[in-house]
């Protein structure tokens, strides 16, 4: 017995669809990438200032720390650039030469990148230089300080990493009209491709 899924739709509907998820979130990912480039370098520039000017020397040493940390977020946001800008110039050459199928594969391809930026992969980074600014900071015995620096920066890397796009997660976790074909017997339904931050795989419902 063979099975075989169809997935039915309009294909004028799916190039506006994948256009607004390419378009979306290089849109997003430039506001991500330029907002908190923007953020760590502020913070830069106060830290800087208040590593010499500040009237406590334990808000010196804190904010030496300080240097430190935001000059490496500064370097990983212009290093570690987001993939949409890209994908979005791949999709416009795919989509100027009628390649729907590989419009679809990139926009999978995109979805498991986000998938892979939202992983524990990606708070590696974070959790060594925080931990290290913390031990640093207790060091120079100052244990509940060395506490804080610690969880701030470990929020401020979340939010970093949950505000980061997600468009094509969302488009493609949603449900599409399908039917399954099992012999002379067609049943209608839906399906999903489900990419999380730890799963990828399949719903179908009827």
């Amino acid at each position: 017995m063979s099975v075989s899924l169809q997935a039915q739709a309009q294909t004028g509907g799916q190039w506006s669809e994948y256009d607004n998820v390419f378009e979306g979130g290089a849109r997003h990912a430039n506001v991500w990438q330029w907002g908190w480039t923007g953020i760590y370098a502020t913070s830069l520039a106060v830290n800087a200032y208040q590593s010499s000017e500040a009237s406590n020397p334990d808000d010196r040493f804190d904010a030496r720390v300080g240097v430190v940390k935001s000059a490496l977020a500064v370097g990983g946001m212009l290093t570690d650039r987001q993939p949409h800008p890209v994908a979005l110039a791949e999709h416009q050459r795919l989509k100027a030469s009628g390649d729907l199928s590989g419009v679809q594969a990139l926009g999978l391809q995109l979805a498991q990148a986000e998938r892979e930026r939202r992983g524990w992969g990606a708070r590696v980074s974070s959790l060594v230089v925080n931990g290290v600014a913390g031990a640093v900071i207790a060091a120079d015995g100052r244990e509940s300080d060395a506490a804080i620096n610690f969880a701030s920066g470990m929020l401020v890397n979340e939010l970093q990493i949950w505000t980061q796009p997600r468009q094509a997660t969302s488009a493609i976790n949603r449900f599409q009209p399908a039917n399954l074909s099992l012999g002379p017997i067609t049943i209608p339904g839906e399906y999903a491709l489900n990419v999380g931050p730890q799963q990828l795989g399949a719903t179908w419902r009827y």
